[in-house]
């Protein structure tokens, strides 16, 4: 079948945080696939989805989705259980790198540096975890939902009482929740790419405004931040980073491709915080950026993403339940 008849369907949207984020990158996608693929269709992810990629007669599914149930693995195991090829990680390295908990541990298995930290859950309530935090990391912490992306539910208390406030706001998204120490240093991040073996794309360095960080606005707002490419960071870093991403990929399992995001420390190795299984595609993203800049344009990278789920369906045993 030749490309013009492959029908592509873009999923996005969904019900998680992040699902209007999920739409702008979805519509990017789909516009760019239209170039290659003309049959490209724009499906949002609800109660309608598997009439929808049958009605479509889908050949490839491309997942555009950021959080839950779309990122976690649980897209990924009602696609296989469809047979549809798609796009990204499989159920398991999608579930283990959207649990922060469970990523962290396979992380230290790997050997790759990540912070100290301790994980917290709502049933033990906010004001008697605040203190267990304090007295096991001290003041300076990060507080993360352990299933929740694009930085949302994420704070920087400065003290007991915003230790517990965070805490109380980071249950709202999530049962447990990772409380890490707090590493100064610079924001940077490096993308990964399957072409020619595990390909480490050029690693960026992320700076915003003084006195903020790269929060949910400043990740989605054009001119609120600013990627520096390649990242000016010492060489024997610049190497580390590209390698410790490559690690984190592989201890996940991921495949196709994934984003490492890090914090840098004046001397040292980078720290590993988190992997992206699924990077944002929006007009502002970091990972479209990084392939850009080894010239591989979105419409080309996106192209190639579809056609290595292709190749991989069709070396699989033949799956007839659609």
């Amino acid at each position: 079948m030749t490309v013009e008849n492959l029908t592509i369907a873009v999923v996005c949207g969904g019900t998680s945080a992040e699902a209007a984020v999920s739409r702008v990158s979805g519509r990017g996608v789909a516009d760019a696939l239209r170039t290659t693929y003309p049959k490209t269709v724009l499906l949002p992810l609800d109660a309608n989805i598997a009439d929808a990629l049958k009605t479509n007669n889908v050949d490839v599914v491309f997942p555009v989705l950021h959080g839950p149930p779309g990122e976690d693995g649980t897209f990924q195991g009602f696609l296989e259980t469809l047979g549809y090829p798609y796009v990204g990680s499989d159920v398991r390295a999608s579930a283990c790198a959207m649990d922060k908990i469970v990523a962290k541990h396979l992380f230290r298995d790997a050997g790759i540096p990540v912070a100290r930290d301790i994980i917290v859950r709502r049933s033990d309530g906010a004001k008697m975890s605040a203190q267990r935090v304090f007295e096991t990391l001290g003041l300076a912490v990060v507080v993360k939902p352990a299933c929740q992306g694009s930085a949302l539910g994420v704070a920087f208390p400065k003290d007991i009482p915003g230790i517990e406030a965070a805490l109380r706001n980071a249950f709202v998204y999530d049962e447990r929740v990772l409380v890490e120490e707090r590493i100064a240093g610079r924001e940077i991040t490096a993308g990964l790419l399957e072409r020619n073996g595990l390909e480490a794309l050029p690693v960026i360095e992320i700076r915003t405004p003084p006195g903020a960080w790269y929060d949910y606005e400043h990740r989605y707002t054009p001119g609120l931040s600013e990627h520096i490419l390649p990242a000016p960071i010492p060489e024997v870093q610049y190497h580390k980073t590209r390698e410790l991403a490559k690690k984190a990929h592989q201890a996940l399992g991921c495949r196709d491709l994934s984003r490492a995001d890090f914090v840098l420390p004046e001397k040292g190795d980078p720290i590993v915080l988190e992997v992206n299984t699924l990077p944002g595609m929006t007009p502002t993203s970091l990972y479209p950026e990084s392939a850009q800049a080894i010239g591989l344009s979105f419409q080309a990278l996106v192209a190639h993403l579809v056609e290595r789920a292709r190749e991989r369906h069709t070396q699989e045993p033949s799956n007839t339940s659609q």
